[in-house]
């Protein structure tokens, strides 16, 4: 598999990842008293978790370049979780939030990268 189809598997797998956790969310919202103040923070973590599986995956077929293969992933998924986001709360408008999670996808989608390669298959 070239490497251009493992980045965008990657990605898609990340995003399924994500939309599963999502859903996970809302059910939590409407059956518990699941509370609004942590949704940011479960967000956070399950984007961590969805950027993880999403490089490392990418990576175990590419076996090479983890980290680079890593950050292209991350960015593409944190552009993509950006402007789905933005058109959903219609507002284009860029945070210290914004920009934490683009570090913080960064740096995981690094990690995922170097873990991936050196996973042996």
């Amino acid at each position: 598999m070239n490497k251009l189809k493992c980045i965008i598997k990657g990605l898609v797998i990340s995003n399924i990842v994500s939309l599963f956790f999502l859903f996970i969310i809302s059910i939590l919202l409407l059956n518990t008293n699941f509370k609004e103040q942590y949704i940011e923070g479960t967000i956070i973590i399950f984007s961590a978790i969805s950027i993880l599986i999403g490089t490392s995956i990418a990576t175990i077929k590419i076996n090479k370049y983890g980290i680079i293969n890593g950050i292209i992933i991350s960015i593409l998924y944190m552009l993509i979780l950006y402007i789905s986001s933005s058109f959903i709360c219609n507002d284009f408008s860029v945070s210290i939030s914004t920009i934490f999670m683009l570090i913080f996808g960064i740096i995981l989608g690094t990690l995922g990268g170097i873990i991936g390669v050196n996973i042996k298959y």
